[in-house]
Formats: structure tokens, C-alpha cells, sequence
């Protein structure tokens, strides 16, 4: 198992060799965990976002996103104890605009089995997809996630060193772009969990732009653990640099759906 969880670990490394896109682009606003969903179980989950803040003109073609709702329905079906693979669909809701199709991604991702008995999980997706000239100038796009998170008493922390690159658009020349998330938490309760979330994007990484160009979004956020069927998660976040939208409010509701019963 070890040989063929590396070979698929390269394989992703060297697609994404193959082929910028800015962050999250205010769709799917998340750090990821290393856990993957259990097979034969469903993942669902809406991502609903609304920039309270933000770019008020078009630029460049692309839609202004002050005031908008972005929503993202997504996807995961576990295929094995350590493997997944997930669908986004993107929409983007805003006052004369109506609400619009952004685009479509898919996400294959593995990680490191339970048995290896590591001391942190680790795991890494690839996620590829299309959005709208509309909404992103660079309409086809790739991100590797690697994902290291660990639980140590009341505390949560994850880290996700993403990197994108763009296969269509002007920022293909620009290379490979290094667009970090980071999460700290605290479980005040049982059921709540507090805390930090951090999201960056600081450009080509052969030429790290100016800390004005870099998007950072600092987010405040709770989860709550209700049930271990339920994904909760709010915040508010705000972006100091002037390439990133000033206020997002962010919600995540998920539902896993175990068929495995169904089938017994």
C-alpha cells in the first residue's frame, strides 16, 4: 500500500509540474483537514460566502464581487480508507446579475492510512477545473494541496502549502503560484471549537509580488460538532491588502451519508 500511495503522491507532484489562479476566489473559503471521507460514505456540503466589501468595478473583464453571494455545492465520495475524490459546482449571486454558473472543478486526494501511525495526518489533493472568463481571466486551473493537521488535546491545527498554475489565461506565464491556508482552533466545548483561519496568495513563487499585490484573508471562525454526521462552520473575515476583498462572511453546512447500512 505504502508503494502505491507515494506513486500516486508523484503522480500529482508531476501534473502539477505540468501546468496562476488567484486563491479561493471567494467560493470555497476552507483549510483543509486530512482526514478523507470513509468509503462507500457521501460527503455533501454548500459553501455560501458574501463579500460584505469588496471589488466594486469590473477589471479586466472580470465581475465585480462587492455585495455578491457565492455559492458552491460540493461533492466528496470516499473510494477507499485512504483515498477520495470530490466535485464543486460554482455560482455567483449578485443585485442585476441574477445568479450565474462560475464553473466545475473535480479534487482526487489521498492521504497517509491510519495504520502507518504517524504522529500529524498527512494527505494531498489536486484539484483541476474551468470557470467563466467572467469571473476568473485564467479559466483553466490546477492546485496540489499537501495537508498536514494534527489534534493535541483542546487544540486543533492544520497547515495547507497549496501551489496553483494556470493552464489558460495570462498568469500561465507567470508560473507556479504559492496560495497558503492555516487553521488553529481551540475547543472551548465539546460541541465548540473556535479560532483562527489564515488564506494568502503571494504570487509567482520565482518572484513573490508586493505585499499591496499579495490577497490575505484573516478569518475568525467556529465549528461546531453537533453530530459526527454534520459539518458546521462560520466566520467573518477581513483582508488588509489591497488586492483583497475587505469583508467575507463565510458559512459551511456538510452532511455525510454512510450507504454501507443501506447495503447490509
Amino acid at each position: 500500500m505504502k508503494a502505491l500511495f507515494f506513486s500516486m503522491l508523484l503522480m500529482l507532484a508531476a501534473a502539477c509540474a505540468c501546468g496562476t489562479a488567484w486563491a479561493q476566489g471567494n467560493y470555497e473559503i476552507q483549510v483543509y483537514a486530512s482526514e478523507t471521507v470513509a468509503p462507500r460514505t457521501t460527503m455533501v456540503e454548500l459553501h455560501s460566502n458574501y463579500t460584505a466589501t469588496g471589488q466594486s468595478d469590473y477589471v479586466d473583464g472580470v465581475a465585480p464581487t462587492n455585495h455578491a453571494v457565492h455559492e458552491t455545492v460540493e461533492i466528496t465520495q470516499g473510494i477507499t480508507s485512504w483515498s477520495e475524490l470530490g466535485f464543486y459546482l460554482f455560482t455567483s449571486e449578485r443585485s442585476g446579475a441574477g445568479t450565474e454558473w462560475v464553473g466545475d472543478h473535480i479534487r482526487p486526494r489521498v492521504r497517509a492510512p491510519e495504520q502507518w501511525h504517524w504522529p500529524v495526518g498527512v494527505s494531498i489533493s489536486m484539484e483541476m477545473g474551468y470557470q467563466r472568463p467572467r469571473f476568473s481571466p485564467d479559466t483553466w486551473t490546477w492546485e496540489i494541496r499537501p495537508i498536514v493537521d494534527r489534534n493535541k488535546g483542546r487544540m486543533y491545527w492544520s497547515i495547507n502549502p497549496a501551489m496553483e498554475r494556470s493552464w489558460h489565461g495570462p498568469a500561465v506565464r507567470e508560473g507556479v503560484e504559492f496560495t497558503p491556508g492555516v487553521k488553529v482552533g481551540w475547543d472551548f466545548t465539546r460541541k465548540v471549537n473556535a479560532g483562527v483561519e489564515y488564506y494568502g496568495a503571494y504570487g509567482d513563487l520565482r518572484n513573490i509580488a508586493a505585499v499591496h499585490e499579495q490577497q490575505q484573508q484573516i478569518f475568525l471562525v467556529s465549528d461546531l460538532n453537533v453530530s459526527p454526521k454534520w459539518e458546521i462552520n462560520f466566520g467573518v473575515g477581513m483582508g488588509p491588502t489591497a488586492a483583497t476583498d475587505r469583508w467575507i462572511i463565510k458559512g459551511i453546512l456538510g452532511r455525510r451519508f454512510d450507504w454501507s447500512h443501506q447495503r447490509e
